[in-house]
């Protein structure tokens, strides 16, 4: 099991490309929490703290599909480390301002979401020019799917530590800078420098002219909204508790589950169109939502939140590879961008809601938006299988990315890296 990915790790850039994404993906993967907890710590309610938390998703959803398709047009350097500097500054005034002025508080998380730098669709369209071999970048899917599960599993607990320490706005302050550091480390490696994209044809539409990825887009913003919920709903559990390290110890069941989902899945070779084992997994991760919504005690809860996440790196990493097989030519980084605007949608519209179900119904009700997000999820999937079935190219090539103009050669275009 662990031969495969230390196979990958070994590749050159592989585990510095893998790094600094982690790194600099640190402040998105702990804004709702960050926000969350500052928000509480100044006096704020629940329902100002979800709504904070849903202008960052939504300033992210924003962002990110326009600095993906910038990032496919002018490379990475040029886009990602300016969007990263912009981000921290965002945060930075959130923390330093505090809630004197509302405007100007929902101004800094807008400005912090939108300047996001999309680091995760970046990282995902330089893997085939890093590894080749299909096999290999699907495995890499996996491995960064659940690497990712590391940070949302470390990040909560990163963040509760900086704010027992000092304090909720120097955690913001904290966060970011890492993950200035984090982009910089991506953008100075070679692989980042001279990555360019695949020819593409010009359509406002860009990405979405793609009807499959427009489906797997609709039921991944349902997994957003489940996931987004559960940050605001496991703060609740925890005030019910009378014990704010409770949130850390369930955001870290769930990201512990994803990790051990994700290790096993992609430890194996899986036959068979990933759009069908798409929808098993997703149909394996809203059984595993429901039960939260009994609330028990914190040692069962903390083995559910454990059993609810065991499904969402598999989900996680088997959407990569969709994405890919239905991204329009070119459209690489715009289309896995996507994904993460979806999904940051899809959390912000689960904080937004979750908060005011904790006031209406209670902890429980917040957590049955959870379930909820995973049913729908699943049902998207079932009604659009026809449409999901059919890629619009065909899957990852050989030696690389069809939308990578480094791994594949194009009739009027030379191979290797181009400035």
């Amino acid at each position: 099991m662990a031969a495969g990915y230390l196979d990958i790790l070994r590749a050159r850039h592989a585990a510095r490309l893998l790094t600094g994404t982690l790194v600099g993906r640190l402040p998105n993967g702990t804004a709702p929490i960050a926000i969350v907890l500052f928000t509480r710590a100044e006096g704020g309610s629940y329902a100002l703290a979800g709504a904070l938390a849903a202008v960052y998703g939504l300033g992210t959803a924003v962002g990110q599909p326009l600095l993906g398709r910038a990032v496919d047009l002018y490379g990475q350097p040029r886009v990602q480390l300016p969007a990263a500097v912009l981000s921290a500054l965002g945060m930075a005034l959130l923390a330093v301002a505090g809630f004197g002025s509302l405007p100007l508080a929902y101004g800094a998380v807008a400005l912090a979401g939108v300047a996001t730098p999309p680091l995760e669709g970046g990282l995902r369209a330089l893997w085939p020019s890093v590894l080749g071999g299909e096999d290999r970048v699907h495995r890499a899917y996996a491995m960064d799917a659940v690497a990712q599960e590391v940070m949302f599993t470390v990040g909560p607990l990163l963040v509760t530590l900086l704010v027992s320490l000092w304090s909720p706005a120097a955690a913001l302050l904290v966060i970011n800078a890492i993950g200035v550091l984090g982009a910089l480390s991506v953008v100075l490696s070679e692989p980042s420098r001279t990555w360019r994209s695949a020819p593409r044809e010009a359509h406002w539409l860009g990405a979405l002219r793609s009807p499959g990825l427009l489906v797997l887009l609709g039921s991944f913003f349902f997994v957003g909204l489940a996931l987004g919920s559960i940050t605001v709903a496991g703060v609740a559990y925890a005030d019910d508790r009378g014990q704010e390290s409770v949130y850390g110890w369930l955001m870290a069941a769930l990201g512990l589950g994803a990790l051990i989902g994700g290790v096993v899945y992609g430890a194996r070779q899986w036959s068979g169109p990933p759009e069908r084992r798409l929808r098993v997994i997703v149909a394996l991760l809203a059984l595993g939502y429901l039960p939260l919504t009994l609330t028990p005690g914190v040692v069962a809860m903390t083995v559910l939140a454990g059993v609810a996440g065991v499904f969402l790196a598999p989900a996680i990493a088997c959407s990569f590879i969709v994405v890919d097989r239905h991204a329009p030519r070119g459209t690489v980084t715009e289309a896995f961008s996507w994904l993460v605007t979806t999904f940051g949608v899809g959390a912000a519209a689960g904080t937004a809601v979750a908060g005011p179900a904790v006031e209406l119904g209670g902890t429980a009700w917040s957590f049955a938006v959870a379930g909820a997000g995973g049913v729908a999820a699943l049902l998207v999937l079932l009604a659009t299988g026809k449409v999901l079935a059919a890629p619009g190219r065909s899957a990852v090539a050989v030696r690389g990315s069809e939308n990578d103009r480094n791994g594949a050669v194009e009739p009027g275009f030379s191979s290797g890296h181009q400035a």
